[in-house]
């Protein structure tokens, strides 16, 4: 279950805020990680890529795909441990926080502005600098381990604005997605 904003805030801080413990932290790196929705994404990450055939030296086959999927996960790893121990030291939270019981405007402007900011240990926000160099990094770093034909520096800048775009899909769907499933299962309940 995600954390909810409340409505009611004081200034920027929401009144029922509670700073991220350790162990939620590392439940966070393992479920962004390693979790269905991270999982799945890789699938549709890794097919397409296979279909595209990109990068070329990995074939558009069964193997190609797995190494494809490969690659994603590792960079979503390393990005997300980076995120995680860099923003403990500097008191950032990286969940997500729906926005429920704001207008659907404000529910899309909690998904824009918690892709590029994060909860500070006392609850304001703040830019996520954690966040920004576990994506950037990791994409500049597996540069390293890539295929040539996508181990330049303007595919590592390509990955990162990838990476903050798949950040923001993410943060619409934990956003939605109980909403949805809400108003679906109600209807069938009719």
């Amino acid at each position: 279950m995600l954390p909810e904003q409340p409505a009611k805030a004081i200034g920027n801080t929401p009144v029922s805020y509670q700073a991220i413990t350790g162990k939620e932290r590392l439940n966070w790196e393992i479920k962004s990680t390693a979790g269905p929705a991270s999982l799945a994404a890789g699938l549709f990450s890794a097919g397409f890529g296979t279909a595209m055939n990109r990068p070329r030296e990995y074939d558009p086959h069964w193997e190609g795909f797995g190494k494809r999927y490969g690659m994603r996960f590792t960079g979503i790893a390393t990005g997300n441990a980076m995120e995680a121990t860099i923003g403990a030291l500097w008191g950032e939270d990286p969940r997500y926080f729906r926005a429920t019981g704001q207008s659907f405007k404000g529910r899309v402007r909690n998904v824009v502005v918690l892709t590029f900011a994060a909860r500070r240990t006392g609850g304001d926000l703040a830019p996520a600098y954690a966040r920004y160099i576990g994506i950037s990094g990791n994409n500049f770093l597996s540069n390293t381990w890539r295929a040539d034909s996508e181990s330049g520096v303007g595919d590592a800048c390509l990955r990162t604005a990838l990476g903050f775009a798949g950040r923001m899909g993410g943060n619409a769907f934990a956003e939605f997605w109980p909403s949805v499933t809400r108003h679906l299962l109600h209807r069938n309940r009719r």
